[in-house]
């Protein structure tokens, strides 16, 4: 009791500059200038004074940051994205492309993206609300052409049929601090570029926020901050803490505003120890941007985001060792709410300072547009844990990190817990894998916006479990563990789903086809799960897929009802890219069902290779190898194989599945066999019911090699609705 006082009477004492909390000494942020006030007021301005006349000078004090919007009126330096070959590519613009005649009149905050189509020198197109509507074909000049507004731009003598993308931010707001207050006169370290009567005056904490975390590092003491709003132009730094609490008084009332600027709430470099507790974090860019802060469709360069441009988010962490944030909350965010990049482990590398122990807790995301939780690194001991997030345009959560634990959260209406995305076929992540994850105790309602299904694993995420998850009113897919890849990823595997509830009863009207459970990849088991739809029979649902050209799943003691399908099998298909003999050839990226598989694995040795069309359609070839170097496909015969080509891979030694002691019911194709199959492919002690649905004629349908045992069906009266073969 004795000790909760005494934190209680720190947070009281906002006056007092230090107080006592479990022996250690906490600095309070007013003390050094923070304000925490929303007051603003309406300024008149003239360019080349540092002199405004404001409506009134309120709170305002000398010394105090301040935000001026239309008093500086400037473009940011010009970013080039491209050539188009070129992933992610982006460079200064410099002479190549310029901008100029910005004067704040088209807005405060304005992107404009200028694309050259790829193919096409002498045209471009333009948007400037990221990517909504384009301004289409106009000719490239050589000279300075309007794009209205009395904007313009100038296009260099260049190669621009490569395609490219330039990008410039404008921006009128004048960042400063107040040196001088005379009535309502008031004189700022920095001067106006402009003259307008209805300039907005508004604080700004930033500095005042960053002097007192700046002294607590270096004093070694924590940061208390009062009830209040704070704005903020920028990120408040915390750079290599030994250990640091940074405080909020209340979750509610303690405001962190970055509305009117740019970069992180927070931001985490190096250091020991973190702790960021009770703060409300508010951006500038809700759900219903999610398509200006995505990947924008552009004809040129590629890999242009939105949110690049206008970017907020609550935590940036970069390499400090230990982090929790606790009872932090994010509204309003372009980007990646709470992300993490940095350092890791490397094979059998250890480097001397990263990432080792993320914990979000009691933490909530609500109406952003991208990422909820996002470790672009393999940062380790990431815990997501009793959140919520709503109404997000993004992924609930993405990680390519290690050993991650996302459990007890409520999800509604928010984007994939996307798994692996690893992007690196690197050896090290044969030493030291990555994507581990335990995705357990969740509650996932409603749709997905972005992603296509709630829970994914991919792209080189091995050691999976999804456990015990609900899923109500589900009008998207469910869970998905793939082994789908390109050029840079090495396949997922290696997982459990079991004891989730799936509800898939779509609430909304326009329902899509949706799958509750489907697996490409490798060593998994699929067991103790409930799937079903409340009343009849959904056709747009299916129940539990699984793909060739998997190896080693185990599906049994599932529940399924009312759905469309109940369990299907199918094949996944390669398209030929580049024949480089007559035995080897490379497989297109996409579509990408057939995976580059990993060294370590079976490498399709002496695997068989069904040709769909072209010359060899429908003839079988061996496979002698595949190197996961180059990532060609070697044939131990010649064949008449095409650009183009379409084929299917299965093993021919077995490929070790088992579908048994499942319960399906009331489904109008309750169990559809239909891929290769093997010797080792059994379906058996199944119990299949008809139910109430009218339209299923058959239990079982087979199409290829699966060994049919002790399976149960009852209320098929139909001739041959048992089992149906169709060898």
């Amino acid at each position: 009791m004795k000790s909760s006082i005494i934190i209680i009477a720190a947070f009281l004492a906002v006056g007092s500059g230090l107080a006592q909390t479990n022996g250690l000494e906490w600095l309070n942020v007013r003390d050094f200038g923070a304000s925490g006030s929303k007051f603003e007021t309406t300024a008149a301005t003239t360019d080349g004074s540092n002199q405004i006349t404001v409506a009134n000078a309120g709170d305002l004090k000398v010394g105090q940051g301040v935000m001026v919007s239309k008093a500086s009126p400037r473009f940011t330096e010009g970013q080039l994205w491209g050539p188009r070959k070129d992933y992610a590519k982006s460079n200064p613009a410099g002479d190549l492309v310029k901008m100029r005649g910005y004067d704040g009149s088209a807005g405060s905050w304005v992107v404009y993206v200028l694309d050259v189509p790829a193919g096409s020198s002498n045209v471009f197109r333009w948007t400037d609300d990221l990517g909504r509507t384009w301004h289409e074909k106009i000719p490239i000049t050589g000279d300075w052409q309007p794009l209205g507004g009395g904007i313009e731009v100038y296009f260099g003598k260049h190669d621009w049929e490569a395609g490219y993308t330039a990008t410039f931010v404008a921006r009128d707001q004048l960042i400063t601090t107040i040196e001088k207050i005379e009535g309502n006169v008031l004189t700022l370290k920095d001067a106006a570029t402009r003259s307008v009567k209805d300039a907005v005056v508004r604080h700004n904490d930033t500095v005042a926020l960053q002097a007192a975390v700046d002294r607590a590092i270096k004093e070694k003491k924590n940061v208390m901050v009062p009830i209040g709003n704070y704005r903020l132009s920028g990120p408040i730094k915390v750079n290599n803490a030994s250990a640091i609490v940074i405080e909020g008084q209340s979750a509610v009332d303690t405001v962190l505003d970055i509305s009117e600027g740019r970069g992180s709430c927070f931001s985490l470099k190096e250091g020991t120890e973190v702790t960021l507790r009770n703060f409300m974090m508010i951006g500038h860019m809700g759900f219903e941007g999610r398509d200006q802060a995505g990947v924008m469709r552009t004809l040129g360069g590629t890999a242009v985001w939105g949110f690049y441009f206008k970017h907020c988010n609550a935590v940036g962490i970069s390499n400090t060792e230990r982090v929790l944030v606790e009872n932090c909350h994010a509204r309003r965010m372009s980007a990646e709410c709470f992300y993490s990049a940095g350092r890791a482990r490397s094979g059998t590398h250890e480097p001397k300072a990263y990432t080792k122990a993320i914990t979000y807790e009691r933490c909530s995301v609500i109406d952003c547009a991208r990422n909820a939780f996002n470790n672009n690194d393999m940062a380790e001991n990431t815990s997501v844990l009793y959140c919520r997030i709503v109404d997000v345009g993004g992924c609930t959560w993405e990680g390519a990190s290690r050993f991650v634990r996302f459990i007890g959260n409520y999800v509604r209406n928010a984007g994939t817990v996307a798994m692996g995305n690893i992007r690196s076929r690197s050896e090290a992540f044969e030493v030291l894998p990555s994507g581990q994850h335990i995705i357990a105790d969740n509650v996932f309602e409603s749709f997905i916006p972005y992603g296509g299904c709630a829970i994914r694993a991919a792209g080189g995420a091995l050691q999976v479990i999804i456990r015990n998850n609900l899923f109500v009113n589900f009008g998207s897919s469910a869970i998905e563990l793939t082994c789908a890849t390109g050029v840079r990823d090495l396949p997922a595997g290696i997982g459990t789903i079991t004891g989730n509830i799936i509800d898939m009863t779509a609430a909304a009207t326009n329902a899509v086809k949706r799958t509750a459970i489907e697996v490409s990849a490798s060593d998994v088991i699929v067991s103790d799960n409930q799937i079903y739809t409340r009343g009849e029979a959904d056709p747009l649902v299916t129940a539990i897929k699984l793909k060739e050209p998997a190896l080693n799943l185990n599906v049994h003691d599932n529940l399924i009802r009312n759905c469309g399908t109940g369990i299907v099998t199918a094949c996944s298909d390669g398209l030929v890219d580049k024949v480089i003999d007559a035995q080897t050839f490379e497989r297109a990226v996409a579509p990408h069902g057939i995976a580059f598989e990993r060294r370590r694995s079976h490498q399709y040795r002496g695997w068989s290779l069904e040709w769909l069309n072209g010359a060899a359609a429908k003839s079988v070839s061996t496979i002698e190898s595949f190197d996961p170097e180059t990532l060609r496909f070697k044939l131990t015969n010649p064949c008449g194989m095409k650009e183009r080509d379409r084929f299917q891979v299965y093993p021919s030694r077995g490929a070790n599945w088992t579908i048994h002691n499942n319960i399906i019911t009331g489904c109008q194709h309750p169990a559809v066999l239909d891929s290769h199959g093997s010797d080792t492919s059994f379906f058996r002690d199944n119990i299949i019911e008809r139910g109430y649905v009218t339209n299923a004629t058959q239990a079982i349908v087979v199409t290829g090699k699966f060994k049919l045992i002790d399976n149960y069906s009852a209320g098929f009266d139909e001739k041959k609705s048992d089992a149906s073969t169709k060898q």
